[in-house]
């Protein structure tokens, strides 16, 4: 194939440009950075961001990026805008005008319309002398040398060097809010993140068999308690059912090397009394700190120092706690 060879090469160029805008995006920050941020961090309305092509895509990113963070945030199109759209921007909201060049037609009748409106406007801008650049309250310049294109023509770059800038924005005002893992969590309950802070040993435990024999029962029922609820163990009690001690399929395999006369053996003779326990209202994922942690694959559940259960590391596969 034509060409074929180089392949590798263009697409080490490509990235060691913008490997190179986003080094220089720190160089362009200026006071101007600081205030827009501060601006944004008071102020009590939302934040639409607006763009037309390829930074309407990026300004859509960013209102995604800033909604899960925390700061309130619409996605406007330039263009819808112009023809009813800008009903969305109410008196207390910020603007911010995404644009490479800043003088599209449809970015100057925006300008215009925010001004009028008396909305404060921030610009990621690649031109400070542009339209959208002189008539923003805060530039930020992400100006770059050349677009990865090869004609110099398609947004890459510059657009690379606006994602950038967008999420600095984000990840400032989540810093001033104090944004903490908590806070993703309650936004994302359904994601990997949410459940991990979110969800109970008891959610999923409860939801298992609840194996167990007492110390003096035979090794029979042993067996038959743990094959048959297959969570690979079994809980053994004492006489006031209180848990004395654990067995798990491992034990059983050992106990087989050991000998072949097993009619006498009760569960007492094979329990191991060291048992990893965890609380009900434990975190999910505090047990799969502790499986790993102790390399097994159940926990025996505890509640109010009773018997309640058992969670297996598959309960948490499950789950995509892992």
């Amino acid at each position: 194939m034509d060409g074929a060879q180089h392949i590798k090469t263009w697409a080490l160029d490509s990235i060691q440009l913008q490997s190179n805008a986003i080094a220089n995006i720190g160089n362009l920050l200026d006071n101007n950075f600081e205030k827009a941020i501060i601006n944004l961090h008071q102020n009590t309305g939302r934040i639409i961001v607006s763009g037309i092509g390829k930074s309407a895509i990026i300004a859509q990113k960013m209102v995604a990026t800033l909604n899960s963070t925390g700061s309130a945030a619409i996605f406007m199109h330039a263009a819808d805008a112009i023809h009813g759209d800008i009903g969305m921007l109410q008196a207390q909201d910020v603007a911010i005008i995404i644009s490479k060049s800043g003088e599209s037609p449809e970015i100057r009748i925006l300008v215009d319309i925010v001004k009028k409106f008396g909305n404060t406007l921030i610009a990621i801008c690649g031109s400070a002398q542009s339209y959208l650049g002189k008539n923003a309250q805060f530039f930020l310049n992400t100006a770059v040398s050349q677009e990865a294109c090869p004609n110099n023509l398609a947004p890459t770059t510059s657009t690379t060097a606006q994602l950038v800038m967008a999420d600095a924005i984000a990840i400032c005002l989540l810093k001033l809010k104090g944004f903490s893992q908590t806070d993703f969590a309650r936004l994302h309950p359904g994601g990997a993140l949410g459940k991990q802070l979110f969800l109970q040993v008891a959610e999923l435990s409860n939801n298992n068999a609840k194996p167990s024999v007492l110390f003096t029962e035979n090794i029979q029922k042993v067996i038959v308690e743990i094959s048959g609820n297959r969570l690979g163990a079994t809980a053994v009690l004492d006489e006031e059912n209180k848990l004395c001690g654990i067995i798990t399929d491992g034990d059983l395999r050992r106990m087989l090397e050991k000998t072949t006369n097993f009619e006498h053996v009760i569960a007492n003779d094979i329990m191991n009394t060291q048992v990893k326990t965890i609380t009900h209202d434990a975190l999910a994922s505090e047990a799969l700190n502790k499986m790993r942690q102790d390399k097994i694959s159940q926990l025996v559940v505890i509640n109010n120092f009773e018997y309640a259960g058992i969670i297996h590391l598959q309960d948490l596969l499950r789950e995509g706690i892992i």
